[in-house]
């Protein structure tokens, strides 16, 4: 069995789970354990070198009972049918748990992007869009950018759309545009000021401040860098870094300094060399990195990297879930059991798909935030979303996922009731 098919098969007990604690049908659970649709394809791309090759896509829309599916488009060759399905579920969580009027929906194609030319990552862009044309639209399913895209591709996915659909000038059809083509301001940001809010919050909840709290980040990407820049102004210190660097005989290491890391010099060195390593700092393994001895833990880079094998030997008295998926069921088993606590994907990382949102309603409605507007409004949002889950923890006495998927649960459950589908 595939790694995606244990996860959606883990992801569909969870579910069950949550039913049965907060009282949900089992006809409502009978609806929402698989996907809604999933449309697969082949697109032919003829390649620079004059012969024709055919790459495998997959778009699955989970849920529409509170509105289009939304939900980004990843390219990559790692891409399967039981991903998306694992991806389009979260994602119909994610929204909801945001109070937000949309569905879950996740696409990818099975493709190494670097191993493509620009005309050729144009020309499967525009097949996607082509062999998905008739379930995609603003009040139908809304893509976004994901692993290996990015504001050019979701360009020439809009052009393409245009040009499919008698020019209508559907630009609300795709989100994680650049800010030329009707994206949003604040977007690059929101996912790490998410992940950044909701541990000033948890902190809040438990009496405590963030001077001096010790942080160690897995992932110095978007989101990484920017939960680490807020968390930093905001007193607490960066200790650690863990990431890939494929000329290492291990493929990652970390870097570690117990007075705390400069994040400029960080970001200065990955500019100049191509990684965030390269500073004068104390080299540790993957593995002592994990097991440091630190007040919040930060995977925000790769799936499945807290699990059976090191979950115990963790010391971080929190865990966030910055990436998505990063703590596996047998992992996150073992850090309930030592009383860790573990802020889910679904509620840490909600920033980014929030300020989708506010795209989408943008373009609409031709009414458009400055960065000032959509920083304070994604702040408002996400902690009317924290506060109900920790509330919603303490009313259950479950963990903060059970919580938060307890809350989604029963939007979507009562989302349907009303429309009468049970």
């Amino acid at each position: 069995m595939s790694n995606a098919k244990e996860q959606f098969l883990d992801l569909q007990d969870k579910l069950k789970k949550v039913c049965e604690i907060a009282g949900l049908s089992e006809s409502f659970y009978e609806i929402i354990k698989e996907p809604e649709r999933i449309i697969e394809a082949n697109i032919p791309v003829k390649m620079d070198d004059g012969t024709t090759k055919t790459f495998r896509a997959f778009r699955s829309a989970h849920s529409t009972a509170l509105g289009p599916s939304k939900g980004g488009v990843r390219f990559h060759e790692s891409v399967t049918y039981e991903e998306v399905k694992v991806l389009s579920t979260l994602m119909s969580l994610k929204v909801a748990l945001l109070g937000l009027p949309l569905g879950g929906g996740k696409g990818g194609i099975i493709v190494d992007p670097n191993k493509l030319s620009e005309r050729e990552l144009e020309i499967l862009s525009r097949g996607f869009v082509r062999a998905m044309n008739n379930y995609l639209g603003p009040r139908i399913d809304i893509p976004a950018p994901d692993v290996n895209t990015n504001a050019k591709i979701m360009g020439y996915f809009t052009d393409e759309y245009i040009a499919l659909n008698g020019s209508r000038q559907d630009i609300a059809t795709f989100t994680g545009k650049s800010v030329d083509m009707g994206g949003s301001l604040g977007r690059s940001e929101a996912t790490g000021f998410g992940v950044y809010l909701t541990i000033k919050k948890y902190y809040e909840k438990i009496g405590k401040s963030l001077e001096g709290a010790t942080v160690a980040l897995q992932g110095f990407g978007n989101v990484g860098s920017f939960a680490a820049k807020y968390l930093v102004e905001d007193g607490a210190k960066l200790i650690a870094l863990n990431s890939k660097d494929h000329e290492h005989p291990d493929g990652s290491y970390g870097i570690y300094d117990k007075d705390g890391l400069d994040i400029e010099k960080i970001q200065k060195a990955k500019d100049k060399t191509g990684s965030e390593l390269n500073i004068e700092a104390e080299k540790i393994t993957t593995e002592e990195f994990f097991a440091l001895d630190c007040d919040i833990l930060i995977p925000a880079a790769l799936e499945n990297v807290i699990n059976e094998a090191n979950a115990d030997s963790i010391k971080a008295g929190l865990v966030v879930e910055a990436a998505n998926g990063p703590v596996t069921e047998g992992g996150e088993k073992i850090l309930n059991e030592k009383n860790i606590p573990l802020i889910p994907d679904i509620l840490a990382n909600s920033g980014g798909v929030l300020v989708s949102h506010y795209e989408w309603v943008q373009n609409i409605t031709g009414s458009y935030l400055s960065e000032e507007e959509v920083r304070a409004k994604q702040e408002k949002d996400m902690t009317r979303a924290i506060d109900e889950v920790f509330a919603t923890a303490d009313k259950y006495k479950v963990t903060f996922r059970q919580a938060a998927f307890i809350l989604s649960l029963s939007r979507i459950e009562k989302a349907l009731k009303l429309k009468g589908r049970f």
